[in-house]
């Protein structure tokens, strides 16, 4: 029963932290209007964010930050210092430059609670860590997609309050971490900095055979989430309709969710492996037939967006745990922190290439990109036994 607590407060911290990630996204377009932003400046601020990520994951790896010191207290201090960088947006006037810098250090902070979340529910569960993390993964996938949800709430409120809810709910997250959730009975400290752990994370083949995996989901995932609105906004200006974007956009992103906690119950039966698979075969389809989107039937469009959005994050947390199975106990947060670090690298190739591609070609066949991700993920956990 205890465990069950404590999962609960985990999920619940990790969706409310989540929020912080696309905050700028479900405001984009008044972040565009009130400071004169360029068409491009989605894609960039949101590689931006995927760039503080990167650093942060690196710098926490590298100095094996979670495994050393406390993480549930790694987690608090950096909910707190993501709400005060996401929510600095709603002060004064902005300018590209300072947008970017702010949401270049909330991705930082995200280093400190998305992977150190994940380290935190593996210290509480020897067994069933797929279950665990699909819930919590589930509750950051919605977590991403709240602001979204704001944005469609508060359509006659100022964007403003969408982003002080979001740095608000983050610092709740943080507390409840601090106050409930102690370190687990499972964790095995390191006692000091071990600069060769970095190196030594894929000397594993099992690993390194997930780790590639993963790679190949990520190069996927954000660029499909990014661009969600985008997909809306041209399908409602292409076919003179008046599609909710917003709305339609959390649903998207949000039902993400409830496939990872779906997959993660599977995976208990079925294997993480086979979770991942699957769902990375009927994600790659979706980019195969994405060229069709803009002719589609409404009903059908919002279908087909669904089942996409629901198949390209089912498998992420099953390759979190099969990186924490393989990884050694006492270096398990710094695996999951640097295989989380190069993954969201390939994340901002992904996504300035598919910003640049939908400039110069039709954009309809902009998401054939994507498709790259899903099969170098397949060619991978086939390495794996089932």
């Amino acid at each position: 029963m205890k465990n069950k607590l404590i999962l609960a407060t985990i999920v619940l911290s990790q969706f409310a932290c989540g929020s912080l990630w696309f905050a700028s996204n479900g405001v984009m377009h008044n972040l565009q209007t009130d400071f004169h932003l360029h068409a491009d400046a989605m894609g960039h601020l949101t590689s931006f964010v995927q760039f503080g990520f990167i650093i942060g994951t690196l710098i926490f790896a590298f100095l094996t930050i979670s495994d050393r010191f406390s993480p549930s207290r790694i987690f608090f201090i950096c909910a707190v210092a993501g709400a005060i960088f996401n929510g600095a947006i709603i002060i004064g006037d902005h300018f590209l430059l300072s947008l970017l810098i702010l949401r270049f250090f909330t991705g930082f902070c995200l280093a400190g609670i998305y992977p150190v979340g994940m380290k935190i529910a593996a210290d509480y569960h020897e067994a069933g860590l797929g279950k665990a993390l699909g819930f919590l993964v589930g509750a950051l996938v919605l977590g991403t997609a709240l602001p979204h949800l704001l944005k469609d709430l508060t359509t006659n409120i100022a964007w403003r309050y969408v982003i002080l809810f979001t740095s608000l709910f983050s610092l709740a997250g943080g507390l409840a971490i601090l106050i409930l959730v102690p370190d687990g009975p499972y964790r095995k400290p390191s006692p000091h900095i071990d600069l060769k752990a970095f190196f030594k994370i894929f000397s594993e083949k099992k690993l390194r055979a997930a780790a590639f995996g993963y790679f190949g989901h990520m190069w996927e995932l954000y660029t499909f989430w990014a661009f969600i609105p985008f997909i809306f906004i041209q399908y409602n200006k292409l076919n003179d309709i008046n599609l909710n974007v917003p709305l339609l956009s959390f649903l998207t992103i949000g039902v993400g969710s409830l496939a990872c906690a779906i997959g993660g119950i599977i995976s208990q039966r079925s294997g993480s492996r086979n979770v991942a698979i699957y769902s990375l075969i009927i994600s790659g389809f979706c980019c195969l037939f994405s060229p069709l989107l803009f002719s589609l039937n409404p009903i059908v469009l919002i279908a087909f967006m669904l089942i996409w959005g629901m198949f390209v994050v089912a498998d992420s947390p099953q390759f979190s745990t099969l990186v924490a199975r393989y990884a050694a106990s006492t270096t398990r947060g710094t695996a999951l922190t640097i295989v989380n670090s190069i993954g969201f690298a390939l994340t901002i190739f992904s996504i300035q290439l598919f910003t640049q591609m939908k400039n110069v070609l039709p954009i309809k066949y902009g998401f054939l990109l994507l498709t790259i991700g899903p099969i170098f993920g397949i060619i991978n956990m086939n390495k794996l036994e089932p």
